[in-house]
């Protein structure tokens, strides 16, 4: 069974935001193994320099990078990514499966964004919106994502 990781910066606090990702996930597990690979917020000073941001993004970033699984194909979220609607977004897993790729990995950066070196680990950059999200919003937006476009791939009716 393929797997499927979600890499991201903060932990859910809000009990409705744990409970949509553990329904997604529990959705998800018909299709793959799911695994989430949380890194703690690193705290952000009230007046922090552009200086101060970009250490703590780098930071951050060097964290993720220790928790993506080394043979995965990695989609980092970042608002300069492409926009896909969900067939095109359900096509870009068809062909990485049809690669060879056996793992998703999702990368979710923090409140401050993504770092420099994890876009480069990235195969794929993909924006949600125009629109800006909290990265923990981010987290349900994607696993609902994901789970549409498998659907489509399975030619299951989803539910609107």
């Amino acid at each position: 069974m393929p797997k499927l990781t979600i890499c991201c910066v903060g932990k859910l606090k809000e009990r409705f935001q744990k409970e949509a990702v553990e329904e997604y996930l529990k959705r998800l597990s018909k299709y793959f193994n799911c695994n989430i690979e949380e890194i703690n917020d690193l705290k952000i000073p009230e007046k922090a320099t552009l200086k101060e941001e970009e250490t703590i993004i780098k930071k951050e970033g060097q964290m993720l990078l220790e928790k993506i699984p080394e043979e995965s194909f990695v989609v980092a979220l970042d608002v300069k990514g492409q926009m896909l609607n969900s067939l095109e977004f359900a096509s870009l897993l068809d062909k990485t499966f049809c690669k060879g790729y056996n793992h998703l990995c999702f990368v979710i950066g923090g409140s401050l964004g993504i770092s420099n070196e994890v876009l480069s680990r990235a195969n794929f950059k993909l924006s949600l919106s125009k629109m800006v999200f909290t990265h923990l919003m981010v987290r349900e937006i994607i696993l609902e994502q994901i789970y549409r476009a498998m659907k489509i791939l399975h030619h299951e009716k989803y539910h609107k």
